[in-house]
């Protein structure tokens, strides 16, 4: 590269050299590799380390940062990011989530659901812990954020078990020690109980496949006990298919962090209250991904393990 004639006549003319388009390409080609796969150290590349393997490789005397950001920045090329992804794992995951994205439609098995009959999503967040801070917690002065100490003592932990209403916006929700068929089943009583869900015609309960409410027999065990319920299974590693967790990402945002509770009893009624204090302004959530997109997805991903590798 550096015989280049390009650069050999910018180096006499005594102008800024102008790279070659080759260059340009071998730089974003970099720039889409696994820094593994170079032979660094590294989880993810920066505008520097691909600067400095540039021209360790030899392929340019000299280059500066701004020049590789503004050919990356042309085609979005960011490699010092990440997205975190979870791929499909479940051999039947078309047909598991299939009925769940048409239960968020109003519809079941080909027809919409009726006026009495109702969709819960439910699921069960674990291990929230009560940090009593070393120090109190300092509230926000002019140019001063809060100011949280960093080292706390444990006071123990909850698991918060919820069920979200998903056409109606209604939340339900209690804590427990740990987690259990019995707490799952106090939930489900504490919604069933009470109208409209105690005298509807059907209520779809959607949950994952955790150990406390999984396959057949946990079916079987909530039509013993709520002969109106239908208990449906989200496919296995697809929690981003449950609304409730939409939910429990709302609570994590603004009950959760900064996590400062002097005791489980200060943290507990923190949880419930927050139930009703969000449902005064909640509305059922913009549900978009429908059967279509799943396909569409599902579509892609096969495209890609079935392309060649390069």
């Amino acid at each position: 590269m550096r015989d280049c004639r390009a650069l050999r006549r910018s180096h006499e003319a005594g102008v800024k050299p102008a790279f070659p388009p080759s260059l340009v390409v071998q730089v974003k080609a970099l720039a889409c590799e696994l820094p593994r796969r170079l032979g660094l150290p590294l989880s993810r590349l920066s505008i520097e380390e691909i600067r400095q393997h540039v021209i360790s490789q030899g392929l340019v005397a000299e280059i500066s940062g701004a020049t590789l950001w503004r050919w990356l920045s042309s085609d979005a090329l960011r490699p010092w990011q990440h997205r975190s992804w979870i791929f499909p794992r479940d051999p039947n995951f078309a047909a598991r989530a299939g009925p769940v994205l048409d239960l968020y439609e109003r519809i079941w098995e080909g027809a919409p659901l009726g006026a009495n009959e109702f969709v819960i999503s439910a699921d069960e967040k674990t291990s929230i812990q009560a940090r009593r801070r070393k120090h109190p917690t300092l509230p926000p002065g002019p140019n001063r954020p809060t100011r949280i100490e960093h080292e706390y003592f444990r006071g123990g932990a909850w698991t918060y078990l919820a069920a979200w209403d998903v056409h109606r916006a209604k939340v339900f929700g209690r804590c427990e020690v740990k987690n259990g068929i019995a707490p799952v089943d106090r939930l489900v009583s504490e919604v069933m109980s009470q109208e409209p869900y105690k005298s509807a015609r059907r209520v779809f309960w959607i949950m994952d496949n955790c150990s406390t409410h999984r396959g057949q027999k946990a079916v079987g065990r909530f039509r013993a006990k709520w002969p109106n319920t239908i208990l449906i299974h989200t496919p296995i590693h697809a929690s981003w298919l449950n609304q409730v967790e939409i939910y429990f990402s709302i609570v994590q945002r603004k009950v959760l962090t900064p996590n400062d509770f002097s005791s489980l009893t200060e943290l507990e009624p923190r949880l419930l209250t927050f139930q009703c204090h969000y449902e005064r302004t909640a509305s059922p959530f913009k549900w978009t991904f429908t059967r279509a997109d799943l396909h569409a997805l599902l579509a892609r991903i096969d495209a890609n393990r079935l392309a060649p590798a390069a």
